[in-house]
């Protein structure tokens, strides 16, 4: 469905160029399987994804927000390596600065090199380049009710929900 919009965007059937976030999602009491996120002092879950530069996903992977999101982005990528195999470059935010983290990326995407956006000025606001791709499609997932708060009592499930939030996404741009 995502190289069927790109093509018709006048794009690579595959991607050259993702951008990795994850975000934390509270738990309703419902919910299963959960952790404790301590930066944002939330009890549920992460959601990470990677999305090309249409905000369109490449990758979702859905951990407990114990899980940091280094880990849980290397998690991500490992399960969708096939579909990620032309990637080069890998954006991301401060969260996953680190030698350790680049040559993991390196090592399972054969090659790619990551890129960690920074903030250039402290206590002012500024748009990072092509952050925001990723922080809009966070943005259409909450258009979803169901996905507000995660009430899943599995993480498949609450993966299954974000998938089928993506595709309806896809559906209304075809």
């Amino acid at each position: 469905m995502v190289t069927c919009l790109g093509k018709q965007a006048g794009r690579q059937a595959q991607t050259s160029l993702i951008i990795i976030d994850a975000q934390s999602v509270k738990n309703t009491d419902t919910a299963k399987e959960k952790g404790y996120d301590g930066a944002k002092k939330i009890s549920g879950i992460k959601r990470h994804i990677s999305v090309d530069s249409q905000g369109l996903p490449h990758g979702i992977g859905i951990t407990k927000a114990s899980e940091t999101d280094r880990a849980g982005a290397i998690s991500m990528l490992t399960e969708h390596k096939e579909q990620l195999a032309k990637v080069k470059k890998v954006l991301v935010d401060g969260g996953y600065r680190g030698k350790v983290f680049a040559n993991q990326v390196k090592e399972v995407l054969q090659g790619a090199e990551v890129e960690v956006a920074k903030r250039s000025e402290l206590h002012q606001f500024k748009i990072i380049p092509k952050r925001w791709i990723v922080e809009r499609s966070f943005g259409w997932l909450e258009k979803c009710r169901r996905l507000w708060k995660n009430c899943e009592r599995r993480l498949s499930t609450s993966l299954q929900m974000v998938v089928l939030a993506f595709l309806r996404i896809c559906l209304q741009r075809l």
